[in-house]
């Protein structure tokens, strides 16, 4: 899987660092990996993985320990910049000593500070990197916000996927993403979608062309991400295909080795395919919270959940 990094002029925006000294410009640094350190054991003298290329925090614990180590005070933090750390980071708005500064370009180590204190600071670290550095696709869909539910939109080519985001644009839901949606794995049960910058709040619509939802709806009809928490596959009707029309088992779809719930949509003329996904945004978001209108049905009807009947079977002992 691709490595993704992120530069440190993003990171000082984004995060609203200082910056106290940089080796060469901040868009030409850049940061690979979401583990971040607080390097304790390394100026104690504890050397074994120790990985130069997470950021480093130093806060208040740190320098009183090199300040109380004396005329040890120099080596000790040498040895901490002599491994080359790709960032620094001073927490609690301490101010570093000359010797410190000193030593950062003699190994031109770049170092920034904030005024938060060291675990809130590493905290949003942690978040900021986990998503710029996620492991990422792009699929070829439409992604949508559906009563609060994320719901990613596929199917092949022409099958009306824009065309039914944009009624629920149109019905009060938000668009994500037309067409190409970036998905990333923030978690290892969590996935996030957006569109890339060049195309968001676009949609195209073939016989019409290309629509601005931002300014067509306005900013309320539109949003920058949202976790993925179901996929609606549509597909043409198929009169041969047996669908599920029950819901007992549910059914997953494997993205960045995440299980996604998704159902199976078939389209045809007549069917409402926005008041549709609104109704299986509303399901899911039961499921969830542990209720499931089929096992439900079942109950009421006395029957076992593992016999696992057709509709039309269910229609007919309630018959009699």
């Amino acid at each position: 899987m691709a490595e993704y990094s992120v530069s440190l002029k993003k990171m000082v925006k984004d995060l609203s660092f200082n910056v106290l000294y940089t080796p060469k410009d901040v868009s030409e640094i850049f940061i690979s990996t979401q583990d971040v350190n607080r390097p304790g054991l390394m100026l104690a003298g504890f050397e074994d993985y120790f990985d130069p290329r997470r950021v480093q925090f130093m806060g208040l614990a740190e320098f009183e320990y090199a300040r109380n180590q004396g005329d040890k005070c120099r080596s000790c933090l040498e040895n901490f910049f002599a491994k080359h750390p790709a960032l620094v980071i001073v927490s609690r708005g301490i101010q570093p000593s000359d010797m410190f500064m000193e030593l950062a370009k003699q190994y031109e180590v770049p170092v920034v500070y904030t005024t938060e204190s060291t675990s809130s600071s590493m905290s949003a670290t942690i978040s900021y990197l986990g998503v710029e550095l996620a492991p990422r696709i792009t699929r070829h869909g439409v992604l949508v916000e559906v009563y609060g539910e994320g719901v990613l939109l596929l199917g092949d080519s022409g099958v009306g996927k824009s065309e039914t985001a944009l009624e629920l644009v149109n019905r009060g839901h938000r668009l994500i993403a037309d067409d190409a949606v970036e998905i990333r794995k923030v978690s290892n049960k969590t996935l996030v979608g957006s569109a890339p910058d060049n195309i968001r709040h676009f949609i195209e619509l073939r016989g019409v062309g290309i629509l601005n939802a931002r300014r067509l709806f306005g900013i309320g009809a539109v949003k920058l991400t949202e976790k993925i928490d179901m996929v609606i596959q549509l597909e043409l009707w198929d009169s041969d295909k047996v669908y599920d029309r029950l819901g007992l088992e549910d059914e997953f779809i494997n993205i960045l080795d995440i299980d996604i719930p998704v159902n199976v949509v078939p389209v045809k003329p007549g069917r409402n395919l926005s008041i549709i996904i609104e109704a299986a945004a509303m399901n899911n978001r039961q499921k969830k919270m542990g209720f499931n209108a089929a096992r439900e049905l079942l109950n009421k009807l006395g029957m076992e959940e593992g016999d696992n009947p057709d509709i039309n079977e269910i229609a007919y002992w309630h018959d009699f």
